[in-house]
This record gives structure tokens, C-alpha cells and sequence, in this order.
């Protein structure tokens, strides 16, 4: 009995902190918001040695709207999702992004709103460099309280996986390999894993389990059910990990139609919230780096006229977003051939590319013209590259999954083209590997990883010589 009662008392103990990631979550955006207005009151302070902002300050609504600006900001790149904070090093950088990123959007608005004369370039500064050092530091604070608190076992949940051996030794390598997703699982005698499930609801209580994961597969009905059956009477979490997982699934989930629970195998990868902010992301890029490549493009155009009879823009037909043809440009880097036919993928030392072709191909200036596909809304700067209609229709049919890469727009650059699948895919296992690094792409999009591609490809495109 008091086992059972230390057990219960664990229990609650355990229940009452379960949801403290969440409540560490919440407490991290509390702190965001005092460290963006603490920094900015004391850069201040320390520009005018006033202690307090005057009335009606611009200063004023500046910090309030940096507040909403990085909170929003912060999410988007993922800087509340608790497992972050296994990573410092990739924490402060992103942070130090989303910072820089807020700082930006206030600075072009004091800009625009010609309101920039009413601020103190030092306090800027000062506000710059002193947030960023809260921002990380609170980030590293938490991150000591929360491995302290691990390690004397507070704010874990204790879990209980049922089922076959091989699927419980697949969850406990995953559950070693996430410790801070905050569980502790819990050896379960072979017994009620070979279906004893009578002494199930009593061993839960005397370990303090919180939670029971159950992997049967769906063949297992009666299992699974008698399961439920004998934990109706413990307060504990029962889960089922159906066995469903051998599938490539984008973006899987629970939902409820008309009162009728779905299990959602492929949705959209994006959601409103993110691809609206990858839509402003691409047409403040490619907006910018138009403005800025103009002059070059006039040459590069004269280049391609004085190269060979033919237009300067080279136009064909590829797959797009969910599968739809749409029209690409490209400087034009090859002899006019004839597109009817199927178009064979350009290899190295290809006989149709002209001499100033191979310098654009070799420099991937023939691709600026597609800064334009991407302000049309018909590319972004970072998705997989789009395919000819033919190659697309060849590949469709022998790389698995390969139709899942049109769920997203495509890019002029991309997860593939960074990792080095770049240029001529002559063999299937390179469409393969392509496809694959594709798929990642989508499944862990976030708006720094679109940020890390662009810089990785500006680094590609400036310093590797085998870039094509």
C-alpha cells in the first residue's frame, strides 16, 4: 500500500509538471518581450542618461512593435520548440537571425515613415547589441534550469511501451536519442508485453507511469482493445502507434470531419501563416537581387545576342506546383535545337552549349532570368528544381515519391543543389538521392533553413568552380 501511495503521490507530482515544456515555452516568450523592452530602455538610458521615455515617444511605439515583431518572428523560425535547446550553438544563431531580421523590418519602416531623423543612431546600437545578449542569455539560462531539473527526474514523464519487441526497441531508440523531449520509459516485463494484461493496471500504479504507448499493429484488434479495457480505471495516457509508418507521409495528423476521426496520411506541407511568410521572403529577395543584377543582366543579355542567332531568353514547359505546367526562363546558354523532341539533360562538354553559355552555366548566371518566374508566383528562391514536362513524366513512374516534390513550389535553388546533386541527373540513383533531399526539404521546411540554402548557394555560386 505504500508503494501504491508513493507511486499515486509520484503520479500527481508528475501530472501536475507534465505540461511544463509548455509552461518553460510560455515563460521564454514572457522573457523575450521584458528583454526586448529592458534593452531598449536602458540603451536609452545610456544614451541620454534618462531613466525613463518621454511621453508620446517614438521610442515608445518602436519597442512595442519589436515586441510583436519578434515574438512573430521567433516562431517562425522555431525558437519556442523546446527540442531547440539541445543546440545552443544553432539556438544563438538563430537568434541572432531573428533579431537582425526585426531590427531590419523597424529599420526599412523608420525609413519609409520618415520618422528615422527621431532616432538616436548609438541608441539603435546600443538596443542592437544589448538585446541580442538577453535574448541568448535567457535562452541559455533556461537551458541550464531545465538540465538540472532533468536530471532529478522533474518535469519527465514516465511511459510504458506495449507491443512487439522489435517496434518497442525502435521507440526506445528514438525516445534515447530525444532526451529532451522530456520522457522516461520504463522497462515492461515480457509478461504483459506477451499479452498478460491482467497485471497490467496494478505494475503502472507501482512504477508511476504516466502514460502507456501502445505499437501492436492494427492486426491486433482484440489486443489493443483489451488493452484499453483493462486501463480504463488508471488516470494515465493511452496512445496507439499504428503500424502505418512504413508509408512516405508529408505532414501527417489526427483531425475530425462531421464528428468522425481521420487519420490524415499526406496534407499540405505549408501552412497559411508559413507560406505567406515564404511568398514576402522570396519577393523581398528576388525584388532585391533584381534591383542589384540589372546592370549585369543587360550585359549577360548582350552577351547571348552577340553568342549565335537565336532569342535571348530561353523559355520551356515544367512541372510546377502540384504537378502544373508553367513557362521557366533562362538566359539562353545552347545552340537553338529543336524542343519536340525529347530533350536529352545537358551534360558536361555538351556540343549545343555555346562558348559564353558554358561561363553562364559555369557561374549559374543563365539562371537570373528566373528571378522573374519567382516574382510571378510561379517559383520561389528555394524548392526542389523543376523538371522538363518530359523528364518529369520518365521519373514519375520510377522513383518512388517522386511526385510528392510538386507539394511545394518549385526553386531556383534548393536542399539537392546544396548537398551537391547539381546539374545532370544521367543515372536513376542520382534522381533518387535528389528526390529524397527534395522530400527533407519539405518535411523540415522552416524559414532559416530557406535562409541557410540561399547563403549556402551564394557561397556555391561565388567560390566553387564545378558549380554547373
Amino acid at each position: 500500500m505504500k508503494a501504491g501511495r508513493r507511486a499515486s503521490s509520484e503520479t500527481g507530482f508528475r501530472n501536475l509538471i507534465g505540461d511544463g515544456m509548455a509552461l518553460a515555452m510560455g515563460a521564454l516568450k514572457l522573457a523575450d518581450a521584458l528583454v526586448v523592452l529592458g534593452s531598449g530602455l536602458l540603451a536609452y538610458a545610456l544614451r541620454t542618461g534618462q531613466a525613463e521615455l518621454p511621453d508620446s515617444s517614438q521610442y515608445f511605439y518602436a519597442l512595442l512593435a519589436s515586441v510583436l515583431l519578434t515574438l512573430l518572428v521567433f516562431v517562425q523560425l522555431a525558437l519556442y520548440r523546446s527540442w531547440r535547446l539541445a543546440m545552443p550553438t544553432m539556438m544563438a544563431g538563430r537568434v541572432l537571425l531573428g533579431w537582425g531580421m526585426v531590427l531590419g523590418v523597424l529599420a526599412s519602416l523608420s525609413f519609409l515613415s520618415k520618422t528615422g531623423p527621431s532616432f538616436s543612431r548609438l541608441w539603435f546600437l546600443y538596443w542592437a547589441g544589448l538585446g541580442a545578449c538577453g535574448l541568448i542569455s535567457v535562452r541559455l539560462v533556461l537551458d541550464r534550469a531545465l538540465r538540472w531539473l532533468h536530471r532529478r527526474g522533474i518535469g519527465t514523464r514516465r511511459i510504458a511501451v506495449l507491443g512487439p519487441t522489435e517496434r518497442v526497441a525502435q521507440v526506445a531508440e528514438r525516445i534515447r536519442n530525444g532526451p529532451w523531449s522530456g520522457l522516461e520509459m520504463v522497462a515492461v516485463p515480457a509478461a504483459i508485453n506477451a499479452g498478460d494484461l491482467a497485471v497490467l493496471p496494478s505494475w503502472l500504479e507501482d512504477h508511476g507511469v504516466t502514460e502507456v504507448w501502445l505499437t501492436w499493429p492494427m492486426r491486433e484488434e482484440a489486443l489493443i482493445r483489451e488493452s484499453v479495457r483493462q486501463l480504463g480505471a488508471n488516470c494515465v495516457h493511452v496512445r496507439w502507434i499504428p503500424d502505418i509508418f512504413a508509408f512516405r507521409m508529408i505532414h501527417h495528423g489526427m483531425a475530425e470531419l462531421a464528428g468522425t476521426p481521420l487519420l490524415e496520411l499526406s496534407v499540405r506541407p505549408l501552412s497559411r501563416s508559413s507560406r505567406l511568410l515564404k511568398a514576402c521572403l522570396d519577393t523581398s529577395v528576388a525584388a532585391t537581387l533584381l534591383l542589384l543584377a540589372s546592370p549585369l543582366m543587360l550585359l549577360l543579355a548582350a552577351g547571348v545576342r552577340l553568342s549565335g542567332p537565336g532569342p535571348v531568353i530561353f523559355r520551356q514547359q515544367r512541372q510546377g506546383w502540384d504537378g502544373r505546367p508553367f513557362e521557366v526562363w533562362k538566359f539562353r546558354s545552347m545552340r537553338v535545337h529543336d524542343e519536340r523532341q525529347f530533350p536529352p539533360q545537358t551534360a558536361r562538354g555538351d556540343a549545343r552549349v555555346t562558348r559564353f553559355g558554358a561561363f553562364m552555366r559555369r557561374t549559374s548566371l543563365d539562371e537570373l532570368p528566373q528571378l522573374f518566374n519567382v516574382l510571378q508566383g510561379r517559383m520561389s528562391m528555394v524548392g526542389p528544381r523543376p523538371h522538363a514536362l518530359a523528364h518529369g513524366a520518365q521519373y514519375q513512374d520510377l522513383v518512388p515519391n517522386y511526385l510528392q516534390r510538386h507539394r511545394v513550389k518549385p526553386g531556383i535553388t534548393g536542399w539537392a543543389q546544396v548537398n551537391g546533386l547539381r546539374g545532370e541527373t544521367d543515372t536513376l540513383e542520382k534522381m533518387r538521392k535528389r528526390v529524397e533531399f527534395d522530400l527533407y526539404y519539405i518535411q523540415h521546411w522552416s524559414l532559416w533553413l530557406d535562409l541557410s540554402i540561399i547563403a549556402q548557394t551564394c557561397v556555391i555560386v561565388l567560390f566553387d568552380r564545378d558549380a554547373s
